[in-house]
Formats: C-alpha cells, structure tokens, sequence
C-alpha cells in the first residue's frame, strides 16, 4: 500500500482521479490498484520496491505484448482458415504494429493518466503504444485472460480488425522495398547524411538507389524516419511490382 500512497502523493491535482479516468477506459473498477498505478508510472519517476526492483510499465509492456498476439493469433486463425502460418504472422503484425498501438493509446488517452517527472510534451510518439501494452499487461494479471481478451476484442479487434484492409496495408515501407529487392536481386542504398539546413532541429536527407539508380529522395527529423519516407516514395514508382508482396 505504500507504493500506492506514494504514487497518489506525487500526482498533481488538475490530474483529477486516476482512478476514476482509469475506470472509463476499463469498464470495470480494478481489483489491483498497485498493478495499474505501476501500468502508467514512467521511469522517470526512479521508485524502487523493497527488494530493490524498479517499478514502472516496461515489465507489463512484456506481458501485455504477449497477450494481443496471442489473442490476434487465435482470432486471426479462427478467421481466416485458408491462410498459412507466413500470412497469419504477417497479418498478427499488421494489427500490432507500432504505428497502430499508438493509434490505440491515443484513441484511449492512455496519456493522459502516465506518472512522470517529464512534461508529456517531451514524450516521443511511442509512449502511446507502450502504455497501451502495459495497461493490456495490468489487465491479464489482475482479471485474468478473459477479461483481457474481452478488452483486446472491444478496442482492437471489433473496431479495427478488417482483413480486406489489412491485406492492404503496409507496416513499413523500407522493409518491404528490401525484401522485393532482395526476391528480385536488385541492389539498393540508402545514402543518408546530415541536412544542413536552418531548422531548428537537426534533419537528416537521404537519397535510395535501387540498381545504382537514385529513385527517391526524402528529408526528416532522423535517420529512420528519412529512410522510410524515401521507402515510401520508391514504392509508388514500383507499385505494380511491389504490391503482391503485401
């Protein structure tokens, strides 16, 4: 209980009732508290149980993560029995990629609730999906798997799970532009330097050859970002050749 009042303690008061927000996401009152304080504390804020261990959400990101692909898994291949095991897990992926756990996390304003030290404007784009792993995590551990895979099904499944449109979609450009070029036996280079420039943040530019050809060029707050934005363009070029790799 300690760790409880202590986490209270440090929460400001325009922050309102954790509890109370945290019911509205949830649908339920939570049986233990500690789980869910610990699924939203950042480790920023450096508190440690009596044993010494850390206590934050990136244990329960683990749990939480092993929960919606389980989940996804079995949904996926009750629903889609023609489909083999290369297909279901790249489909699983699809549904639980970064880019839609955050989209998750937003949607629920998991943010909203994180117990930190660091103003939430400093937060990268992937706080989002962690909390929304953690708080999956939380739940498994304090109700059980049943309550957990009603709560995956009503905020990921039924809402967004459409395996029309999942077929169509792309987790990462660069990925799939590397691996049409490896099937084909094209070359390809990502050529990616610092930007120079006047802006405030530093940019990175990056220019893809493909057969020592330049195809696209792109420009973005980092390297990764850079890269797949340029990924994204030489997709379009290639679309027709690329998309039965989807």
């Amino acid at each position: 209980m300690g760790f409880i009042s202590n986490i209270l303690k440090s929460r400001s008061p325009e922050d309102g009732d954790f509890f109370l927000k945290l019911k509205d996401v949830l649908g339920y009152t939570p049986k233990n508290k500690s789980l869910y304080l610990k699924a939203f504390t950042h480790r920023s804020m450096n508190l440690r149980d009596k044993k010494g261990n850390s206590i934050n959400y990136e244990r329960l990101e683990f749990v939480g993560d092993a929960m919606l692909g389980a989940v996804i898994a079995s949904h996926l291949f009750s629903e889609v029995p023609q489909g083999d095991e290369g297909y279901l897990t790249k489909m699983r992926s699809k549904v639980v990629s970064r880019e839609h756990l955050n989209e998750l996390g937003k949607d629920l304003g998991l943010i909203d609730l994180v117990i930190s030290r660091i103003p939430k404007s400093n937060f990268g784009n992937n706080i989002h999906g962690n909390l929304f792993e953690s708080l999956v995590g939380a739940i498994y551990l304090d109700k059980g798997f049943k309550t957990c895979e009603r709560f995956i099904y009503n905020n990921v499944i039924n809402p967004y799970v459409d395996i029309e449109k999942l077929e169509g979609k792309v987790i990462s450009y660069k990925s799939l532009l590397i691996e049409w070029c490896q099937k084909e036996k094209n070359s390809f280079d990502y050529d990616v330097y610092e930007d120079t420039g006047k802006d405030e943040l530093k940019h990175f530019s990056v220019k893809l050859s493909i057969n020592e050809k330049v195809v696209s060029k792109a420009r973005a707050t980092s390297k990764k970002k850079a890269e797949e934005k340029a990924s994204k363009r030489a997709f379009f070029a290639f679309q027709k050749q690329m998309t039965k790799l989807i």
